[in-house]
């Protein structure tokens, strides 16, 4: 049954689009910049590499795994306390790592409090945006997600001019403050529709060819008890997490996020290694802020292109082009690690292949099991990020630092080209008849047709 949503200009669903674009610009320097940063970090607490990268993976891991439990939270006692609550740590977490981390370890904690708030936020609105817009689902999540991505090339100029004139400090303690307020205002707009409500006119179709979608909403978990007697009783395993589907997204997931996270966090250090981070480009930009600034851009557009061109072909046709690309770029990639020209283009096109994972995994989620649950669904899909910066961050880093000497990236770049192909296989031979016939399995349950099982 369609529900009416409340007169007043944020129950329009474009302005909560807007609001939660806004707030997801604001959260994106936390990862996004942060490979600006590693190279003073290293310096002023004279460690390795690896050592500062733990920042970085603990930031990833709090924000992914706590936002199944955010997810909940927001799915049940709304938007706006829990987001809010996000966009002050958000503030906290830089202003603290500037200002209160007299140690290593200090720091850690400060940047994991504000991954804690910039899960919140991210969770909130992926799983807020999909509600409001189930006929544009893969185009509005990847425009949310894409702001994300692209907001760091708003500041990653002015980030960098003021980590050279002021020190790494008084950087983290500025846009800390910026991008909290900014992030609590947008908090106090966002909402999430009422229960039930849809686009006039439109249903989900579960027999769709381009794309089908549950009419049913699966909860994320559900425990219960079957056999035929108090000794025979045993329990069984429901939801979301029981489906062969949700951990077919999960590996796949884990796969790609991993080949981009190791260019998110090791970019600078990467072009530092073959010599051609300090290298001047043009208006006096060296080829390592040039690469983040056309990544950024990148990683902001692809996520609405390839979430639109999903939702005219097919979530899982799009994922294997895209994430073919992604093999096929990094590969190339290998050939020209010292050219601060490709590096900037190839990183930029490996970002175009890559960021839309968080477009496309979201809708692919949403698709497969409801909206009712879509915070806390997604949100335990999400953790396959958190899953893949321990290799990223930290386990990359330490790798090179041990193996490589510091300076010997290829077996990684290696690593991520074979973890992306088999994503793209895993897409289009594995993922799409699996979801095909979950979501078939799920319209024959609800009109009672007893599923036929396939005998050996």
């Amino acid at each position: 049954m369609s529900t009416t949503v409340r007169p007043g200009l944020t129950g329009n669903r474009w302005v909560q689009l807007v609001a939660m674009c806004i707030a997801m610009m604001a959260i994106a320097n936390l990862q996004y910049a942060w490979t600006l940063f590693t190279k003073p970090l290293t310096a002023h607490y004279n460690v390795s590499l690896a050592v500062v990268q733990v920042a970085f993976t603990t930031f990833v891991l709090a924000e992914t795994w706590l936002v199944p439990f955010e997810g909940y939270l927001i799915d049940r006692i709304g938007t706006k306390v829990i987001m809010g609550a996000g966009g002050l740590l958000v503030g906290l977490g830089w202003i603290g790592s500037g200002a209160l981390s007299p140690t290593i370890q200090a720091l850690w904690v400060w940047y994991t409090i504000g991954g804690i708030g910039a899960g919140a936020v991210y969770g909130g609105c992926i799983g807020t945006v999909v509600k409001w817009f189930p006929d544009r689902r893969g185009l509005t999540a990847g425009l949310v997600a894409g702001s994300y991505g692209v907001g760091v090339a708003l500041t990653i100029i002015p980030i960098s001019n003021m980590l050279k004139s002021s020190g790494y400090a008084s950087t983290f303690i500025t846009w800390g403050v910026i991008q909290g307020l900014i992030t609590i205002a947008m908090a106090l707009i966002i909402s999430a529709p009422p229960q039930g409500w849809k686009p006039l006119g439109w249903e989900a179709d579960p027999k769709s060819r381009v794309l089908p979608q549950s009419a049913r909403d699966v909860e994320p978990i559900r425990f219960g008890v079957t056999g035929g007697g108090p000794i025979a009783s045993r329990l069984r395993l429901g939801g979301m997490v029981s489906k062969p589907s949700f951990w077919v997204l999960y590996v796949m997931m884990t796969l790609m996020a991993f080949t981009g996270l190791v260019v998110t966090a090791q970019i600078a250090d990467i072009a530092d290694a073959y010599g051609v981070g300090d290298k001047v480009i043009l208006f006096g930009l060296t080829a390592v802020v040039m690469a983040i600034t056309v990544d950024r851009v990148l990683n902001g557009v692809t996520r609405p292109f390839w979430g639109w061109i999903s939702d005219h072909i097919g979530r899982y046709n799009a994922m294997f082009i895209a994430f073919a690309i992604q093999a096929i770029t990094v590969a190339v990639w290998i050939g020209f690690l010292s050219n601060p020209i490709l590096l900037i283009v190839m990183s930029g096109l490996a970002f175009f292949s890559w960021g839309e994972i968080y477009s496309l995994f979201p809708a692919a989620c949403t698709d497969l099991f409801g909206r009712k649950y879509a915070a806390t669904n997604y949100g335990a899909l999400y953790t396959a990020k958190g899953t893949a910066s321990i290799f990223a961050g930290f386990g990359s880093a330490l790798f090179v630092d041990t193996i490589g000497g510091g300076t010997n990236w290829v077996p990684v770049f290696v690593a991520m080209s074979i973890a992306a192909a088999i994503a793209a296989l895993l897409a289009l031979f594995w993922l799409k008849p699996v979801a095909t016939r979950a979501i078939a399995e799920e319209e024959q349950a609800a009109a009672g047709v007893q599923p036929v099982v396939a005998t050996t």
